[in-house]
């Protein structure tokens, strides 16, 4: 079925132009093609085109080579609410990234595929049209999605239910963006207007369950000085979404389940149950299925929570994601730290696709700022970046007694333990992230 609309394409191919025209002529309705880029703003103005495919280098040099980011502006200036998707190649996928932090609806890389074409294309076409909202996080985020088979398949999948209030379980190892997804769900649902109230599964104690979750009354306990609303409550109308389920313990997995299946909660000290209205996103990094073979988890648990599952894939499987993250990375901690001008060598990005990545986007972004942070030079070479998941230990001159030795072992071992997570080990130590990079640098850890 076409979607309708019109399509622009803007490339100095003609064989690719018409290459795109013979794809995409059953989707839209009009296809438009210019080789020149000058033609666009007529092309703009009399076309009226909801999507325009604009390729971001031209024989003719602008801006330094930067044609499509100039183009893009134009764009954006001329006919502001046209979706654009940028039409680049793998050398310059950078490019491509500094121009969604401008304003472009997503990119597609040379050589292309198919049914990738076609899907981003239809995606920002449905953006145009108010079909589909962005995905973004409460932080302002936007979900990327990327260019892999796994995560287009995936993105396809969220799009289609999305609009349910079907329960959904996403699985993934640590660091996947498993809260990220979970996010682009409720962005794209129907209750993104309500809230998203998120829950750490592991963090709570079996002692503070029910009055986190379901709520307690004045009275009910020590302390309990007044009412409050659990957890459920404060997401009514909206998303609630419990991370690490895998960690909850069977007794309490057994009151979490009733709260489901009843569609209410009893506040602790109340016996008055309380409708509630919810859309309950699970994740976990387990093997759930495992755990109820061993009896671990419960069964009708699971099926409750499972009617919808979503495989966050490992970032070693979809490697063609990891230099284009690693550029929107390199983008937010150049502007941070005031190094705007810093680039990866085509050195340093065959390492980040050579990387392993254990803690996969965590560990990717981490290892970013830490190479932001500690290259002398607005270029970051292989030198800079870390070589993958490893233990830190502290260097052989620590094994003294001094207070320098001593400190030296604490934050070798505060980095051990929490994975490599800088932000996290100078908060556990009680320093600046400043300090912990130059003591870093001090004793070569």
């Amino acid at each position: 079925m076409s979607e309708k609309g019109t399509l622009l394409v803007a490339d100095d191919n003609k064989s690719i132009l018409a290459s795109v025209k013979l794809l995409m002529e059953g989707e839209f309705d009009h296809i438009i093609t210019v080789s020149n880029p000058a033609e666009i703003p007529a092309a703009l103005r009399e076309g009226k085109p909801d999507v325009v495919l604009l390729d971001m280098n031209y024989r003719s040099g602008i801006n330094n080579g930067n044609e499509g980011i100039y183009w893009l502006s134009e764009i954006r200036r001329l006919k502001p609410g046209t979706q654009v998707v940028l039409f680049t190649a793998y050398a310059d996928i950078e490019l491509a990234v500094r121009g969604i932090q401008e304003g472009a609806s997503d990119f597609i890389v040379k050589p292309f595929d198919n049914n990738v074409m076609k899907e981003k294309l239809l995606a920002a076409y449905r953006k145009s049209t108010g079909k589909s909202r962005q995905a973004s996080n409460p932080n302002g985020k936007t979900m990327f999605w990327g260019s892999s088979r796994q995560m287009m398949s995936l993105r396809s999948i969220v799009e289609k239910v999305a609009s349910t209030d079907a329960n959904i379980l996403i699985t993934g190892e640590n660091g996947t963006g498993k809260e990220m997804l979970a996010t682009a769900v409720h962005e794209l649902s129907a209750r993104s207007s309500g809230p998203m109230v998120t829950v750490d599964m592991g963090a709570i104690t079996e002692t503070l369950f029910e009055s986190e979750l379901f709520g307690h009354v004045k009275g009910a306990f020590t302390d309990a000085r007044a009412d409050r609303e659990g957890k459920f409550q404060a997401a009514e109308g909206g998303t609630l979404f419990l991370d690490e389920i895998g960690n909850l313990s069977y007794s309490l997995q057994a009151k979490l389940l009733t709260a489901i299946q009843r569609k209410s909660v009893v506040r602790v000290g109340d016996n008055k149950p309380i409708p509630v209205n919810v859309r309950l996103i699970c994740a976990t990094n387990k093997n759930l299925d495992q755990m109820v073979s061993q009896g671990q988890f419960r069964e009708d648990l699971l099926y409750r929570i499972n009617t919808i599952r979503l495989e966050m894939p490992p970032l070693r499987d979809r490697k063609e994601d990891i230099v284009p993250l690693a550029g929107i990375f390199l983008k937010k901690y150049g502007d941070l730290y005031g190094k705007q001008q810093v680039e990866f060598s085509e050195e340093a990005r065959q390492k980040l696709v050579s990387q392993t990545w254990q803690g996969n986007v965590r560990e990717l972004e981490h290892a970013v700022e830490k190479a932001v942070i500690l290259s002398d030079s607005s270029i970051i070479g292989p030198e800079d970046i870390e070589s993958g998941h490893r233990h830190f230990s502290a260097p052989d001159h620590a094994n003294g007694g001094t207070l320098e030795d001593m400190e030296c072992r604490m934050i070798a071992n505060a980095i051990s333990e929490c994975s490599g997570n800088l932000s996290l080990v100078a908060s556990r130590l009680g320093i600046t992230r400043q300090t912990l990079y130059n003591k870093i640098k001090k004793y070569g850890l």
